[in-house]
């Protein structure tokens, strides 16, 4: 009697394993291999002071990147970061000025603690106005971001006229100083911008994976229609990943205001595609429901480093832009890969 038992067919685990590897860890070995070159490049890049100096470069990027993950999870965009930044820092800038009362003939200096509160509070407001029309008036997110962005940018340009607001060291006679504290003081030798990355990341984490909130977040980016059904408070989830990203703006505003002792009305333009970029080359999927914080934080280093590393070994600006572009579609496209035409994971 002859054995017709068929032979399991091959596995192919390793190389299946190798493949997973690979593509889940992405940005970290592309962050890993842009160490290496450019530390090869250039003897000035594999240093403590200059991983300090591009590590509080990124922390901008990084504060934008969370709060975008945030509304990418939701299966939205936030195309109005950049503009909310640049609003964010003139307000500030506008507040160490002075509040001039024409009534009373008096100008006030608020102290630096409530020009940090009243700006977060208006990006705060910013970033919920954009969740409402999303959530509640039913526009599509690309629209209504796009229209604020247009709006922020709009109101920054009138407030200072196009012009930007210099000397926010403040003066001791005013009692408003220590707002460059927040971009040029150290703790321990590591710059307080990173700090300050590094703790909106531990909270963005611990909301995600152990509050009932990110459930509820990532039921409602995987599908919303379900997630409703289920119980989840779909709107309210939309409305505040969008005020939490406009009040991570705000920070990254008062950051990179706090870093140059300005604040103008064009800055962060553009910033809220490397944003968006640093959040696909962390891994996370453009149609929501699927992303992390640390993957996110790796995509901004990625391009914080790579950025860094061209300006360090003399490479165009423009090339810059080339080679970032690059690195976005070929995060796009391992993003395909890994889940496949029918939308699983690899």
């Amino acid at each position: 009697m002859s054995d017709t038992t068929k032979p399991a067919p091959a596995t192919r685990s390793e190389g299946f394993s190798l493949l997973k590897l690979l593509l889940e860890g992405r940005a970290f070995f592309a962050l890993i291999v842009i160490v290496a070159v450019f530390s090869y490049l250039s003897p000035n890049y594999f240093t403590t002071s200059n991983f300090l100096i591009m590590a509080s470069q990124v922390a901008i990027f990084g504060l934008l990147a969370i709060g975008m993950l945030l509304v990418i999870l939701n299966g939205g965009i936030d195309l109005s970061v950049g503009s909310i930044l640049a609003l964010s820092g003139v307000i500030g800038g506008a507040l160490m000025q002075g509040v001039e009362i024409d009534a009373l003939g008096v100008i006030l200096y608020p102290p630096v603690w409530a020009v940090v509160v009243i700006t977060l509070v208006v990006g705060a407001l910013v970033g919920a106005v954009n969740g409402v029309l999303v959530a509640y008036l039913k526009v599509p997110a690309f629209v209504a971001t796009l229209g604020v962005m247009y709006v922020a940018r709009g109101v920054a340009l009138l407030m200072t006229n196009g012009l930007t607001y210099n000397r926010l060291a403040g003066s001791p006679d005013l009692g408003n100083t220590g707002f460059k504290w927040l971009g040029s003081e150290r703790i321990a030798g590591v710059p307080i911008s990173v700090l300050v990355l590094a703790f909106c990341a531990i909270v963005a984490w611990l909301v995600l994976s152990r509050t009932a909130f990110g459930r509820w977040l990532y039921a409602s980016g995987g599908n919303e229609r379900a997630a409703e059904l289920s119980g989840v408070p779909v709107k309210f989830v939309k409305v505040t990943v969008y005020t939490l990203s406009g009040m991570l703006s705000a920070v990254a505003g008062l950051v990179l205001s706090s870093q140059l002792t300005s604040a103008g009305p064009t800055a962060g333009t553009t910033y809220e595609l490397t944003a968006i970029a640093a959040v696909v080359i962390g891994g996370a999927a453009l149609t929501g429901g699927r992303g992390t914080v640390l993957g996110t934080m790796l995509g901004a280093f990625v391009i914080g480093f790579l950025s860094a590393g061209l300006v360090i070994t003399g490479v165009s600006s423009y090339w810059q832009t080339v080679f970032t572009g690059g690195v976005i579609v070929l995060a796009v496209l391992m993003n395909s890969i890994q889940t496949g035409k029918g939308g699983r994971k690899a």
